[in-house]
């Protein structure tokens, strides 16, 4: 089994860590890619909680970076990377619940392979590119579709509180051809389903491309895109994502508070 690095909210504060089989985390003394060593401390199973397992900087999304998802949507595929920012505010971690918000009627799920940085990064080549890539985790995009089309631009479909689960680990590296599916309450056959080669622009040429715009900062993550078979969640449903080397990011689905309803 891969190493599986995680960050957990444990006794005495946040801590970034290995996973081990049975469980436990071998806690580290900071971000792994900023060089964390072991510090022999060691949180047993109950006494942790899972974070998203970076804090980045910034969160870039690539929109329609598979054929057959830019064409269920009604256009072409891209001629070149097509990027947006996610807000690190979006962030959640695996088992919390992604809220529906009101001004949305339609909210649907996106499963996507991300990568994590490890390196500042700035104006690199894509044969260079694959060396700022720290590790490899599972994202889910999600959008409020109808407020996509509306808006002609995608800050708020994209950009709600929860909108973005990732986790729940880090591996070092994944095979290019591994499998991408997206699970809806644990049906027998996935809604999305494709290998992450199928991808139009594959991992070093969006680090590239990204890096020639702005740079990208250790911890930082960029959600690679969806392949086609996008659809609705609703309250109760129990959304998943796994990819093949990784694992699985599971979220239930709920309401958010109204205005009214939040404490002030």
């Amino acid at each position: 089994m891969a190493e599986r690095y995680v960050r957990v909210q444990g006794e005495g504060g946040v801590y970034y860590g290995l996973l081990e089989v049975n469980l436990s985390v071998q806690v580290l003394s900071e971000a792994p890619w900023l060089g964390g060593k072991p510090t022999g401390k060691v949180l047993p199973p109950e006494t942790y909680t899972l974070l998203p397992p970076c804090e980045p900087q910034k969160i870039v999304g690539v929109g329609k970076n598979y054929r057959a998802h830019a064409l269920e949507l009604g256009t072409e595929p891209p001629k070149e990377p097509l990027i947006f920012l996610k807000p690190t505010s979006a962030l959640i971690a695996c088992q919390q619940p992604i809220l529906l918000p009101p001004q949305s009627n339609r909210v649907e799920y996106e499963g996507e392979l991300a990568l994590v940085m490890g390196k500042t990064c700035h104006h690199v080549s894509p044969d260079q590119a694959l060396a700022y890539v720290w590790g490899y985790t599972i994202a889910n995009d999600v959008t409020a579709r109808d407020l996509q089309r509306k808006d002609g631009q995608w800050t708020r479909a994209k950009g709600f509180d929860t909108f973005c689960p990732l986790g729940p680990w880090i591996v070092r590296d994944i095979s290019p051809t591994a499998l991408l599916q997206t699970i809806l309450n644990d049906d027998s056959v996935p809604v999305q389903s494709a290998t992450i080669d199928e991808m139009l622009f594959p991992p070093e040429v969006l680090v590239s491309f990204i890096s020639g715009v702005m740079t990208l900062y250790p911890g930082d993550v960029i959600l690679t895109g969806t392949p086609a078979g996008v659809g609705r969640i609703a309250p109760g449903d129990q959304v998943a994502v796994e990819i093949e080397g990784i694992g699985r990011l599971q979220n239930p689905v709920a309401v958010a508070a109204t205005l009214g309803e939040r404490e002030e």
